[in-house]
Formats: C-alpha cells, sequence, structure tokens
C-alpha cells in the first residue's frame, strides 16, 4: 500500500511539473518573439477537430489567445506610436522645407533686384539700363570734346586773325607816321622856301 502511495505520490509530481514546465514555456513562447513567431506557436498548440460538415478546425487555448491578442494590441500600438512619429517627422521636415523654399524665394527675389539694380542706374530721377546710361554718357563726353574742338579752332583761328590784324594796324601805323613825317617835311620846305620868297621880296624893297 504505502508503494502504490508513493508511486502515485511520484506521478502526480511529475504531471505536475510537467505541466508547470509546459505552461512556462508556452509563456516564454508568448512572450518573445514576433506577433508572426507567437500566431505560429499557437497554431502548433491548438488542437485538430472536424465540424459536422467535415471542415477541419483548430482549437486554441483561450488564455493563450488572450495573451496574443494583448501582444497584437501592443504591437498595434507600438507601430501606431512610431507612424505618429513619422508622420509628425514628415510634418516638421515639411514645414522647414517650405521654409527653406520661401527663404529662397525671397533671396532669389532680393538677389535679381540687387541685379536689377547693378544693371540700371538713375540720371536725373529717370531709370534707365547701364548699357543706356553708358550710351548716353560717352555721347555726352564725345559732345563736349567736339565742343572742346571747336572751341579751340575757333579760338586759333581767332587769335591767327588777331595777330594779323595786329600787323595790318601796326603796318598802317608805321605808313601813317611815315607819311605824316613826309608830309611835315614837305610842309617845313614849304615855309622855308616861302620865307626865303618873304626875304627876297623885303631885301628888293
Amino acid at each position: 500500500m504505502k508503494t502504490l502511495k508513493f508511486l502515485g505520490l511520484t506521478l502526480i509530481m511529475v504531471i505536475s511539473a510537467n505541466s508547470l514546465y509546459a505552461q512556462d514555456n508556452e509563456t516564454q513562447s508568448l512572450n518573445e518573439g514576433s506577433i508572426n513567431d507567437q500566431f505560429e506557436f499557437i497554431l502548433r498548440k491548438s488542437g485538430n477537430f472536424k465540424g459536422t460538415t467535415g471542415q477541419q478546425y483548430e482549437a486554441v487555448n483561450r488564455s493563450m489567445f488572450l495573451t496574443l491578442q494583448a501582444h497584437t494590441i501592443d504591437s498595434l500600438k507600438t507601430l501606431q506610436s512610431k507612424l505618429d512619429n513619422s508622420n509628425s517627422t514628415i510634418q516638421t521636415q515639411q514645414k522647414e522645407i517650405d521654409d527653406l523654399k520661401s527663404n529662397l524665394d525671397t533671396t532669389q527675389s532680393t538677389l535679381d533686384a540687387t541685379n536689377l539694380e547693378k544693371n540700371n542706374m538713375s540720371l536725373l530721377g529717370l531709370a534707365m539700363s547701364k548699357t543706356s546710361y553708358n550710351i548716353l554718357m560717352w555721347s555726352i563726353i564725345a559732345g563736349l570734346l567736339t565742343l572742346l574742338l571747336i572751341f579751340i579752332y575757333k579760338f586759333k583761328s581767332s587769335n591767327a586773325i588777331t595777330k594779323a590784324s595786329k600787323k595790318t594796324l601796326a603796318e598802317t601805323e608805321e605808313e601813317f607816321e611815315e607819311h605824316r613825317r613826309s608830309a611835315l617835311e614837305r610842309e617845313q620846305k614849304v615855309r622855308r622856301q616861302l620865307q626865303d620868297e618873304l626875304n627876297k621880296q623885303k631885301g628888293v624893297n
């Protein structure tokens, strides 16, 4: 009797230990690996039976199913959180891209305005291109140079005329002086002759 009791107790302990070991392995298997691995594990642990129509069914342990359901929900929540974070990151990056595009457009507009201002000049309040400004300036310079050359030419011509006039005047004055001396000499000669005649007339009387 004692031997039978001992064998019975031993058998119960072995079965309990195997049951606990199996439950521990099941818990470890459900808590490890991917969701797909956990599904595969449940399928291996499920029992097969046929329905009344002869269709094959799988009998799944409820606690294992609930554990897998909780893990699946947690995985979905984690995935959703990562997706939300990714969307937030994408939105932030998109905003940064939009800001960069806006800054680039502003910079381009400023650069265009600077180039336009650089290539355009203002004269008497009138805006004109740099090429037109240069043409106008060189035209003014050319006109002023032409006027200067004309002035120099006229000045030289006037100076030559003035010199010629002075020379002619000097020659005329010299001729006039010569004529005046000649006339004075003739006048003096005539006076002397007249005086001589007067003296002769007095001597006759």
